[in-house]
Protein backbone atom coordinates (compact mmCIF):
# COMPACT_ATOMS: atom_id res chain seq x y z
CA UNK A 1 0.00 0.00 0.00
CA UNK A 2 2.53 2.48 1.43
CA UNK A 3 4.70 1.69 -2.17
CA UNK A 4 1.26 2.06 -4.22
CA UNK A 5 1.43 5.36 -2.74
CA UNK A 6 4.81 6.60 -3.25
CA UNK A 7 4.14 5.69 -6.81
CA UNK A 8 1.33 7.46 -7.33
CA UNK A 9 3.24 10.88 -5.00
CA UNK A 10 6.21 10.37 -8.08
CA UNK A 11 3.82 9.91 -11.30
CA UNK A 12 1.68 13.20 -10.31
CA UNK A 13 5.38 14.98 -9.50
CA UNK A 14 6.74 13.96 -12.85
CA UNK A 15 3.24 15.10 -14.37
CA UNK A 16 2.95 18.16 -12.47
CA UNK A 17 6.62 19.17 -13.82
CA UNK A 18 6.01 17.84 -17.66
CA UNK A 19 3.14 20.39 -17.57
CA UNK A 20 4.82 23.15 -15.96
CA UNK A 21 7.92 22.62 -18.65
CA UNK A 22 5.37 22.40 -21.25
CA UNK A 23 3.81 25.85 -20.57
CA UNK A 24 6.99 27.60 -20.28
CA UNK A 25 8.05 28.66 -24.12
CA UNK A 26 11.62 30.39 -25.13
CA UNK A 27 13.32 34.10 -25.85
CA UNK A 28 16.60 33.88 -27.39
CA UNK A 29 19.43 35.90 -27.41
CA UNK A 30 21.10 36.49 -30.53
CA UNK A 31 24.61 37.85 -31.33
CA UNK A 32 25.73 38.45 -34.33
CA UNK A 33 29.17 38.20 -35.81
CA UNK A 34 30.57 41.72 -37.05
CA UNK A 35 31.24 42.24 -41.07
CA UNK A 36 31.98 44.28 -43.65
CA UNK A 37 32.86 47.59 -41.73
CA UNK A 38 32.19 46.72 -38.72
CA UNK A 39 34.49 43.76 -39.06
CA UNK A 40 37.11 45.69 -40.37
CA UNK A 41 37.06 48.76 -37.75
CA UNK A 42 34.54 48.38 -34.41
CA UNK A 43 33.95 44.42 -34.46
CA UNK A 44 31.23 44.82 -32.03
CA UNK A 45 28.04 42.92 -34.12
CA UNK A 46 25.18 42.70 -33.67
CA UNK A 47 22.31 41.91 -31.07
CA UNK A 48 18.77 40.99 -31.07
CA UNK A 49 16.01 38.99 -29.05
CA UNK A 50 14.01 35.52 -30.62
CA UNK A 51 10.61 35.72 -29.21
CA UNK A 52 8.82 32.09 -29.62
CA UNK A 53 5.27 33.03 -28.80
CA UNK A 54 5.37 36.26 -29.56
CA UNK A 55 4.46 37.53 -33.73
CA UNK A 56 4.57 40.33 -35.58
CA UNK A 57 1.22 41.70 -36.79
CA UNK A 58 3.19 44.05 -38.64
CA UNK A 59 6.82 44.72 -38.29
CA UNK A 60 6.10 47.21 -35.69
CA UNK A 61 2.81 46.21 -33.97
CA UNK A 62 2.77 42.76 -32.03
CA UNK A 63 0.66 39.49 -30.82
CA UNK A 64 0.44 36.18 -29.44
CA UNK A 65 1.52 33.76 -32.34
CA UNK A 66 -1.48 31.06 -34.01
CA UNK A 67 -0.69 27.51 -34.70
CA UNK A 68 2.68 26.36 -36.67
CA UNK A 69 4.06 30.22 -36.65
CA UNK A 70 7.77 30.16 -35.61
CA UNK A 71 7.94 33.58 -33.75
CA UNK A 72 9.61 36.85 -34.76
CA UNK A 73 12.95 38.64 -34.18
CA UNK A 74 12.72 41.97 -32.45
CA UNK A 75 15.52 44.16 -32.45
CA UNK A 76 16.71 47.79 -32.66
CA UNK A 77 17.97 49.59 -35.73
CA UNK A 78 19.59 52.89 -36.93
CA UNK A 79 17.95 54.78 -39.33
CA UNK A 80 15.32 52.10 -40.61
CA UNK A 81 11.50 53.45 -41.05
CA UNK A 82 11.99 56.26 -38.21
CA UNK A 83 10.86 53.45 -36.07
CA UNK A 84 12.96 52.40 -32.41
CA UNK A 85 12.48 48.54 -32.85
CA UNK A 86 11.35 46.21 -35.77
CA UNK A 87 10.01 42.69 -35.93
CA UNK A 88 10.29 39.94 -38.60
CA UNK A 89 9.49 36.54 -38.33
CA UNK A 90 12.27 33.91 -37.50
CA UNK A 91 12.82 32.62 -41.18
CA UNK A 92 12.87 36.07 -42.94
CA UNK A 93 15.20 37.64 -40.73
CA UNK A 94 18.06 34.83 -41.02
CA UNK A 95 17.28 34.22 -44.66
CA UNK A 96 14.99 36.67 -46.43
CA UNK A 97 12.30 33.84 -47.72
CA UNK A 98 9.48 32.51 -46.29
CA UNK A 99 10.08 28.48 -45.74
CA UNK A 100 12.96 26.83 -44.94
CA UNK A 101 12.68 24.80 -48.00
CA UNK A 102 13.33 28.21 -50.19
CA UNK A 103 16.59 28.89 -48.28
CA UNK A 104 19.47 28.77 -51.14
CA UNK A 105 22.03 26.29 -50.30
CA UNK A 106 25.04 28.87 -51.84
CA UNK A 107 24.70 32.56 -52.14
CA UNK A 108 26.28 35.22 -53.60
CA UNK A 109 25.62 39.17 -53.12
CA UNK A 110 23.24 39.40 -56.25
CA UNK A 111 21.58 36.87 -54.87
CA UNK A 112 21.33 38.07 -51.31
CA UNK A 113 20.21 41.25 -52.65
CA UNK A 114 17.59 39.58 -54.92
CA UNK A 115 16.25 37.92 -52.21
CA UNK A 116 16.24 40.58 -50.10
CA UNK A 117 14.54 43.21 -52.46
CA UNK A 118 11.69 40.33 -52.97
CA UNK A 119 11.29 39.92 -49.23
CA UNK A 120 11.27 43.97 -47.54
CA UNK A 121 9.06 44.79 -51.00
CA UNK A 122 6.24 42.37 -49.48
CA UNK A 123 6.67 44.31 -45.81
CA UNK A 124 4.32 47.67 -45.28
CA UNK A 125 7.62 49.82 -44.46
CA UNK A 126 7.00 53.47 -44.98
CA UNK A 127 8.67 55.12 -47.55
CA UNK A 128 12.35 55.29 -47.40
CA UNK A 129 12.82 59.70 -46.21
CA UNK A 130 15.82 59.15 -48.40
CA UNK A 131 16.21 56.62 -50.78
CA UNK A 132 18.71 54.17 -50.55
CA UNK A 133 20.00 55.48 -47.85
CA UNK A 134 18.28 53.69 -45.03
CA UNK A 135 20.22 50.11 -44.13
CA UNK A 136 16.59 48.19 -44.59
CA UNK A 137 18.82 45.02 -45.33
CA UNK A 138 20.22 44.29 -41.82
CA UNK A 139 15.88 43.04 -41.36
CA UNK A 140 16.06 40.20 -43.32
CA UNK A 141 18.92 37.81 -44.69
CA UNK A 142 21.46 37.82 -41.58
CA UNK A 143 22.45 34.82 -42.16
CA UNK A 144 24.16 35.21 -45.55
CA UNK A 145 25.97 38.05 -44.08
CA UNK A 146 27.42 36.54 -40.20
CA UNK A 147 27.22 34.15 -38.03
CA UNK A 148 24.63 34.22 -35.06
CA UNK A 149 24.75 32.79 -31.67
CA UNK A 150 21.69 31.78 -29.43
CA UNK A 151 21.27 31.39 -26.22
CA UNK A 152 17.91 30.24 -25.49
CA UNK A 153 16.15 30.98 -22.10
CA UNK A 154 12.68 29.65 -20.74
CA UNK A 155 9.62 32.26 -20.28
CA UNK A 156 6.07 32.21 -19.31
CA UNK A 157 3.02 33.19 -21.09
CA UNK A 158 1.63 35.64 -19.18
CA UNK A 159 5.43 37.28 -19.46
CA UNK A 160 5.34 37.11 -22.78
CA UNK A 161 1.46 39.10 -23.24
CA UNK A 162 3.16 41.74 -20.68
CA UNK A 163 5.88 42.17 -22.53
CA UNK A 164 3.58 42.80 -26.28
CA UNK A 165 1.57 44.82 -23.86
CA UNK A 166 4.45 47.03 -22.84
CA UNK A 167 5.99 47.26 -26.68
CA UNK A 168 2.76 48.02 -28.33
CA UNK A 169 1.55 50.91 -26.10
CA UNK A 170 5.09 52.55 -25.93
CA UNK A 171 6.18 55.12 -28.60
CA UNK A 172 7.98 53.19 -31.31
CA UNK A 173 9.80 56.11 -32.71
CA UNK A 174 13.56 56.32 -33.48
CA UNK A 175 15.81 56.97 -30.63
CA UNK A 176 19.36 55.51 -31.85
CA UNK A 177 22.50 56.47 -29.97
CA UNK A 178 25.61 54.90 -30.40
CA UNK A 179 26.66 54.87 -26.64
CA UNK A 180 23.29 54.98 -24.79
CA UNK A 181 20.21 53.25 -26.82
CA UNK A 182 21.84 50.87 -29.43
CA UNK A 183 21.04 47.77 -30.60
CA UNK A 184 22.53 45.79 -26.97
CA UNK A 185 20.62 47.64 -25.09
CA UNK A 186 17.37 46.85 -26.50
CA UNK A 187 18.43 43.41 -26.17
CA UNK A 188 19.38 44.23 -22.51
CA UNK A 189 15.78 45.65 -21.39
CA UNK A 190 13.76 42.78 -23.19
CA UNK A 191 15.97 39.86 -21.53
CA UNK A 192 15.96 41.71 -18.19
CA UNK A 193 12.11 42.06 -18.64
CA UNK A 194 12.39 38.44 -18.30
CA UNK A 195 15.12 38.37 -15.63
CA UNK A 196 15.09 41.04 -13.98
CA UNK A 197 18.79 42.18 -13.40
CA UNK A 198 20.23 39.01 -15.82
CA UNK A 199 22.11 41.35 -18.47
CA UNK A 200 24.42 44.63 -17.62
CA UNK A 201 27.09 46.65 -19.02
CA UNK A 202 31.11 46.43 -18.07
CA UNK A 203 32.38 49.90 -16.96
CA UNK A 204 36.06 48.40 -17.66
CA UNK A 205 35.42 46.36 -20.49
CA UNK A 206 33.31 48.30 -22.48
CA UNK A 207 33.87 51.89 -20.69
CA UNK A 208 30.65 51.62 -19.98
CA UNK A 209 29.01 51.15 -23.08
CA UNK A 210 26.04 48.33 -23.35
CA UNK A 211 27.98 45.13 -26.52
CA UNK A 212 26.35 42.68 -27.99
CA UNK A 213 28.98 40.33 -26.58
CA UNK A 214 28.95 41.71 -22.78
CA UNK A 215 24.95 41.13 -22.99
CA UNK A 216 25.50 37.64 -23.61
CA UNK A 217 28.54 37.51 -21.29
CA UNK A 218 26.37 38.55 -18.43
CA UNK A 219 23.72 36.35 -19.85
CA UNK A 220 25.23 33.18 -19.71
CA UNK A 221 27.29 33.91 -16.33
CA UNK A 222 23.60 34.86 -14.63
CA UNK A 223 22.44 31.39 -15.73
CA UNK A 224 24.85 29.24 -14.17
CA UNK A 225 23.42 30.52 -10.93
CA UNK A 226 20.09 30.40 -11.94
CA UNK A 227 18.94 27.36 -13.58
CA UNK A 228 15.68 28.44 -14.04
CA UNK A 229 16.45 30.05 -17.21
CA UNK A 230 17.18 26.58 -18.80
CA UNK A 231 19.73 28.44 -20.96
CA UNK A 232 20.64 26.54 -24.20
CA UNK A 233 23.65 27.48 -26.54
CA UNK A 234 23.04 27.33 -30.08
CA UNK A 235 25.00 28.40 -33.51
CA UNK A 236 23.21 29.31 -36.59
CA UNK A 237 25.75 29.03 -39.55
CA UNK A 238 26.35 31.57 -42.08
CA UNK A 239 25.23 30.61 -46.01
CA UNK A 240 28.33 29.71 -47.78
CA UNK A 241 28.91 32.01 -50.38
CA UNK A 242 29.86 35.50 -48.74
CA UNK A 243 32.85 36.20 -46.94
CA UNK A 244 32.86 35.22 -43.78
CA UNK A 245 32.39 37.36 -40.46
CA UNK A 246 34.74 38.05 -37.98
CA UNK A 247 34.84 37.39 -34.45
CA UNK A 248 32.92 39.60 -32.26
CA UNK A 249 34.34 41.90 -29.85
CA UNK A 250 34.18 44.39 -26.98
CA UNK A 251 35.34 47.83 -26.76
CA UNK A 252 38.59 47.59 -25.59
CA UNK A 253 39.15 44.68 -27.44
CA UNK A 254 38.41 45.89 -30.65
CA UNK A 255 41.08 48.69 -29.67
CA UNK A 256 43.88 46.55 -27.94
CA UNK A 257 44.09 43.49 -29.65
CA UNK A 258 43.95 45.13 -33.10
CA UNK A 259 46.74 45.26 -35.06
CA UNK A 260 46.24 48.85 -36.58
CA UNK A 261 45.44 49.79 -33.44
CA UNK A 262 47.35 48.33 -30.72
CA UNK A 263 50.81 49.34 -32.45
CA UNK A 264 50.67 52.98 -32.08
CA UNK A 265 49.11 52.87 -28.52
CA UNK A 266 51.85 50.37 -27.58
CA UNK A 267 54.63 52.56 -28.81
CA UNK A 268 53.51 55.33 -26.22
CA UNK A 269 51.32 53.65 -23.59
CA UNK A 270 53.19 50.10 -23.06
CA UNK A 271 51.83 49.84 -19.38
CA UNK A 272 48.35 50.48 -20.51
CA UNK A 273 48.36 47.88 -22.88
CA UNK A 274 49.97 45.40 -20.44
CA UNK A 275 47.37 45.97 -17.94
CA UNK A 276 44.43 45.54 -20.43
CA UNK A 277 46.07 42.39 -21.79
CA UNK A 278 46.57 40.91 -18.67
CA UNK A 279 42.74 41.47 -17.59
CA UNK A 280 41.63 40.17 -20.80
CA UNK A 281 43.47 37.20 -19.97
CA UNK A 282 42.23 36.95 -16.56
CA UNK A 283 38.59 36.95 -16.31
CA UNK A 284 37.30 39.49 -19.89
CA UNK A 285 37.37 36.33 -22.38
CA UNK A 286 34.38 35.01 -23.66
CA UNK A 287 33.61 31.92 -26.36
CA UNK A 288 30.27 32.27 -27.36
CA UNK A 289 29.89 29.13 -29.24
CA UNK A 290 31.36 26.80 -26.71
CA UNK A 291 29.63 23.52 -26.27
CA UNK A 292 26.95 24.85 -28.61
CA UNK A 293 24.64 23.04 -30.36
CA UNK A 294 23.81 23.92 -34.51
CA UNK A 295 20.88 25.27 -35.04
CA UNK A 296 18.53 23.45 -37.95
CA UNK A 297 15.89 25.42 -39.80
CA UNK A 298 14.06 22.95 -41.20
CA UNK A 299 13.36 20.87 -37.90
CA UNK A 300 9.75 20.51 -37.17
CA UNK A 301 10.31 23.49 -34.22
CA UNK A 302 14.05 25.23 -35.07
CA UNK A 303 14.67 26.46 -31.86
CA UNK A 304 14.12 23.63 -29.67
CA UNK A 305 15.46 20.66 -31.73
CA UNK A 306 19.27 21.37 -32.33
CA UNK A 307 21.60 19.45 -33.29
CA UNK A 308 25.27 18.85 -32.05
CA UNK A 309 28.28 19.73 -34.23
CA UNK A 310 30.30 17.49 -36.17
CA UNK A 311 33.59 16.06 -34.20
CA UNK A 312 36.92 16.87 -36.00
CA UNK A 313 36.92 12.81 -37.04
CA UNK A 314 33.86 13.18 -38.84
CA UNK A 315 34.75 16.72 -40.51
CA UNK A 316 37.63 14.69 -41.59
CA UNK A 317 36.01 11.63 -42.74
CA UNK A 318 33.36 14.13 -44.85
CA UNK A 319 35.85 15.99 -46.38
CA UNK A 320 37.47 13.18 -47.72
CA UNK A 321 34.25 11.64 -49.09
CA UNK A 322 33.52 14.94 -50.75
CA UNK A 323 36.60 14.95 -52.49
CA UNK A 324 36.28 11.72 -53.46
CA UNK A 325 32.93 12.71 -54.92
CA UNK A 326 34.38 15.15 -56.85
CA UNK A 327 37.05 13.37 -58.43
CA UNK A 328 34.83 10.31 -59.43
CA UNK A 329 32.66 12.16 -61.17
CA UNK A 330 34.91 14.17 -63.24
CA UNK A 331 33.63 17.33 -61.54
CA UNK A 332 36.92 18.77 -61.35
CA UNK A 333 36.65 19.23 -65.21
CA UNK A 334 33.38 22.11 -64.54
CA UNK A 335 34.51 25.44 -64.16
CA UNK A 336 33.69 26.37 -60.01
CA UNK A 337 30.29 26.89 -58.99
CA UNK A 338 31.46 30.20 -57.40
CA UNK A 339 32.47 31.45 -60.63
CA UNK A 340 29.09 30.10 -62.79
CA UNK A 341 26.94 31.49 -60.23
CA UNK A 342 28.38 35.42 -59.82
CA UNK A 343 27.69 35.46 -63.64
CA UNK A 344 23.85 34.10 -63.32
CA UNK A 345 21.09 35.82 -62.79
CA UNK A 346 18.69 35.04 -59.84
CA UNK A 347 14.91 34.44 -60.45
CA UNK A 348 12.18 33.29 -58.60
CA UNK A 349 10.50 30.04 -60.05
CA UNK A 350 6.15 29.06 -60.00
CA UNK A 351 6.48 27.86 -56.42
CA UNK A 352 8.28 31.15 -55.34
CA UNK A 353 11.71 29.63 -54.64
CA UNK A 354 15.07 30.90 -55.76
CA UNK A 355 16.36 29.70 -58.63
CA UNK A 356 19.59 30.78 -61.04
CA UNK A 357 20.46 31.35 -64.71
CA UNK A 358 24.15 29.97 -65.44
CA UNK A 359 25.26 30.60 -68.61
CA UNK A 360 26.90 27.11 -69.41
CA UNK A 361 28.58 25.90 -72.91
CA UNK A 362 26.55 28.81 -74.39
CA UNK A 363 23.45 28.33 -73.29
CA UNK A 364 21.39 29.66 -70.37
CA UNK A 365 20.51 26.80 -67.98
CA UNK A 366 18.38 27.16 -65.45
CA UNK A 367 19.67 25.47 -61.94
CA UNK A 368 17.71 25.44 -58.25
CA UNK A 369 19.83 26.73 -55.60
CA UNK A 370 17.57 25.57 -52.95
CA UNK A 371 16.42 21.84 -51.43
CA UNK A 372 12.94 22.77 -52.33
CA UNK A 373 13.81 23.36 -56.03
CA UNK A 374 17.55 21.97 -56.64
CA UNK A 375 16.64 18.83 -58.44
CA UNK A 376 13.13 20.10 -59.69
CA UNK A 377 13.89 23.12 -61.58
CA UNK A 378 17.52 22.09 -62.72
CA UNK A 379 18.38 21.29 -66.21
CA UNK A 380 21.87 19.79 -65.53
CA UNK A 381 22.20 17.54 -63.07
CA UNK A 382 25.90 17.89 -62.71
CA UNK A 383 25.83 21.13 -61.69
CA UNK A 384 23.31 20.52 -58.75
CA UNK A 385 26.13 18.55 -57.50
CA UNK A 386 28.75 21.00 -58.18
CA UNK A 387 26.49 23.64 -56.06
CA UNK A 388 26.31 20.90 -53.20
CA UNK A 389 29.77 20.30 -53.38
CA UNK A 390 31.20 23.45 -53.21
CA UNK A 391 28.61 24.08 -50.57
CA UNK A 392 30.33 21.04 -48.39
CA UNK A 393 33.58 22.16 -49.10
CA UNK A 394 32.85 25.81 -47.61
CA UNK A 395 31.32 24.30 -44.37
CA UNK A 396 33.73 21.63 -43.69
CA UNK A 397 36.71 23.75 -44.26
CA UNK A 398 35.75 25.96 -41.48
CA UNK A 399 37.78 25.25 -38.22
CA UNK A 400 35.02 26.49 -35.93
CA UNK A 401 32.21 23.84 -35.26
CA UNK A 402 29.47 25.19 -37.35
CA UNK A 403 27.88 22.18 -39.05
CA UNK A 404 25.94 19.26 -38.13
CA UNK A 405 25.51 15.53 -39.37
CA UNK A 406 22.29 16.53 -39.90
CA UNK A 407 23.27 19.08 -42.06
CA UNK A 408 25.63 16.91 -44.19
CA UNK A 409 23.46 14.09 -44.28
CA UNK A 410 20.68 16.02 -45.90
CA UNK A 411 22.98 17.77 -48.32
CA UNK A 412 24.25 13.99 -49.07
CA UNK A 413 21.51 12.67 -50.10
CA UNK A 414 20.90 15.64 -52.45
CA UNK A 415 24.10 15.09 -54.33
CA UNK A 416 23.65 11.09 -54.70
CA UNK A 417 20.18 12.01 -56.00
CA UNK A 418 21.57 14.56 -58.85
CA UNK A 419 24.51 12.23 -59.48
CA UNK A 420 21.77 9.35 -60.64
CA UNK A 421 19.90 11.77 -62.46
CA UNK A 422 23.09 12.42 -64.38
CA UNK A 423 24.20 8.46 -64.39
CA UNK A 424 20.34 7.77 -66.23
CA UNK A 425 20.69 10.55 -68.64
CA UNK A 426 24.29 9.14 -69.25
CA UNK A 427 22.98 5.36 -69.82
CA UNK A 428 22.10 4.34 -73.81
CA UNK A 429 19.23 3.89 -75.01
CA UNK A 430 18.09 0.06 -75.92
CA UNK A 431 16.80 -0.54 -79.62
CA UNK A 432 13.97 -2.60 -80.35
Amino acid sequence: MLKSYKSFVFCSALLLALGSSCAWGQAALLLGEPYSYDGTFAGTGHSAVYLARVCAETPFQLRRCGPGEKGVVISRYHGVAGHDWIAVPLIPFLYAVRSPEDIPLYVNPKVVSFLREQYLNSLPLPPESHPGAEPRYELAGSAYDRTLYGFRIATRPDQDDALIRVLNAGPNKEAYTLLKRNCADFSKQIINFYYPHAVHRSIIADLGVTTPKQTAKSLVHYSKHHHETQLTTFIIPQVPGLKPSKPVHGVLESVFFQKKYVTPVLMFHPFVVGAVEGAYLAGWRFNPGKNALVFNASAANPMQDFDPPLTAAQRRSYSELVALMRRSNDLDEFPSWRHLESHSTPQIDAQGRPFVQVNFDGREVPVGICSGNALRVSRSPELVQDLVLSRLEAQLKAKKPRISEQSVRSDWKLLESAREESEATLEPVGTE
